[in-house]
């Protein structure tokens, strides 16, 4: 027993919660810091068993949709990868010291620590903005089933938005299928970088609801 103890005593890191570096790699960089968010989520929640609060989702789902905008335009692919990711990571990191990393993600995503939502100025690309966030949040979040009362909103604001955007989307690029989802994809990332996705939802629904 006392040799086990002293070999814990001199190899700290592999006897208890490993110390944890933040990835270089964009996709590992926001998959860990996804799994942190969906950790800290959990460690805030008394009820184990209970859902995560739908700001916490919202927080968790930011780190996808912020790796997809890294471009100009949303990348589905590379959110996805994130997804995936974050799976794959989540025993390794939940096990290790992942309560270090906070001030880390925090630094590497402010958009995620936002306090003030920016939405773009122009009317048309605010609402088109608005309306793929929204689709983008439901898509992750309504087969859960716990998430309705939140989900429906955006699901009203879609609808009161889409044959307007159908239109404007004709007017400003033509009837291209491939140039209108261009169009929307630089919508979504720029709404995903405008701040936290719930907080967006909210100034969406108090802007075009």
């Amino acid at each position: 027993m006392r040799a086990t103890v002293l070999s814990c005593a001199l190899l700290v890191s592999s006897c208890g919660p490993k110390t944890l570096v933040l990835p270089e790699e964009p996709v590992d960089r926001a998959a860990t810091c996804g799994v942190v968010a969906t950790a800290e989520a959990r460690a805030a929640t008394p009820d184990i068993k209970a859902p995560l609060r739908f700001e916490a989702m919202g927080r968790i789902l930011h780190y996808p949709l912020l790796a997809g905008s890294a471009g100009e335009g949303f990348s589905p692919d590379t959110a996805a990868a994130v997804q995936k990711r974050m799976m794959d990571l989540q025993d390794r990191i939940t096990g290790g010291k992942w309560q270090e990393l906070v001030p880390a993600c925090k630094a590497a995503f402010p958009a995620a620590e936002a306090r003030e939502v920016k939405i773009p100025a122009d009317r048309f690309e605010a609402q088109l903005g608005c309306d793929e966030l929204g689709d983008f949040m439901r898509s992750a979040l309504e087969e859960q089933g716990k998430y309705d009362e939140e989900l429906r909103g955006y699901r009203q604001l879609s609808d009161k938005l889409d044959a307007p955007l159908g239109a404007g989307l004709r007017s400003r690029v033509g009837a291209s299928l491939n140039a209108q989802q261009e169009e929307r994809r630089k919508a979504l990332a720029a709404m995903a970088k405008a701040g936290p996705p719930v907080a967006v939802m909210s100034e969406c629904i108090s802007r075009f609801g």
